[in-house]
């Protein structure tokens, strides 16, 4: 698995991950396109109380999306990833499993939850205001989209992803507004290339599903070291000595009071 959630399963703190998810249940869905996938994933995570894993490729589209959580959580999330998937005409397949064999958890990426993403990644993603996803078929198709894009709205190119079967997916970020404009741009720009294959816009995404979606490494803000405008290290230059008088040799005045007898 290529991408795995970072903000799961906060609960999970002085427990070993196979103990906390021995009473969960697994959820997937998978489709033909990763447009139509993240918004799947999106859906499931709206739907229910569950935990989004992260996203399986396996080449020629295919793309799943993996969930845990409880049982009834995990039907119900199913389910709307599935109707979700049938809108977009991608659905391939779906599965849910109450209480999955430990050996399954060993050996198949479906239980990678790390650590609450409050701890601190040492960088911070992009603002969260919206996600717009727009996928050809040929990578020419895809750099005309995300130069159109770029030029129609205010949004940033994030990254890009590739499942195979020559489908490539351009992810831009941004407010709603300048969102859906570039990607309808984009669409028409696709299309006059190539072949348009999925396009999807995610308004105010959780920040569950953001942090498995990937991010170009120059987004990625490193912590800098604090330069202190002091130089220690400079000698403090000594100040003018200046010698004080003996108090004892100073002339002392005595103030004399006039006394007037009446």
């Amino acid at each position: 698995m290529e991408t795995y959630n970072q903000n799961a399963l906060s609960t999970i703190h002085a427990v070993s991950p196979r103990d906390s998810l021995k009473d969960t249940a697994l959820g997937m869905v998978s489709t033909l396109s990763f447009p139509a996938i993240v918004g799947t994933a999106d859906m499931m995570l709206k739907s229910a109380g569950v935990h989004l894993v992260g996203y399986e490729k396996i080449g020629s589209g295919h793309c799943t999306a993996i969930v845990r959580g409880g049982i009834a959580d995990v039907r119900l999330a199913v389910e709307a990833g599935v109707q979700t998937a049938e809108q977009f005409g991608q659905l391939v397949s779906s599965l849910v499993i109450a209480r999955p064999y430990p050996n399954l958890d060993i050996i198949l990426p479906i239980n990678r939850l790390t650590r609450f993403m409050g701890d601190g990644g040492g960088y911070s993603r992009l603002s969260n205001q919206a996600i717009g996803l727009v996928e050809t078929r040929g990578f020419p198709a895809m750099v005309g989209a995300c130069d159109a894009m770029l030029k129609a709205a205010d949004v940033q190119l994030a990254s890009y992803e590739k499942i195979g079967a020559g489908l490539c997916t351009a992810i831009i970020r941004g407010s709603v507004a300048n969102v859906a404009v570039a990607v309808e741009a984009g669409m028409f720009e696709a299309e006059r290339i190539g072949e348009l294959n999925a396009v999807m816009v995610i308004p105010r995404p959780l920040d569950e599903l953001e942090e498995t979606l990937p991010v170009a490494s120059c987004w990625m803000e490193e912590r800098q070291p604090v330069n202190i405008p002091i130089n220690i290290k400079d000698k403090i230059t000594d100040v003018e000595a200046i010698e004080l008088p003996d108090l004892a040799k100073l002339p002392v005045r005595v103030k004399e009071e006039i006394w007037n007898d009446e």
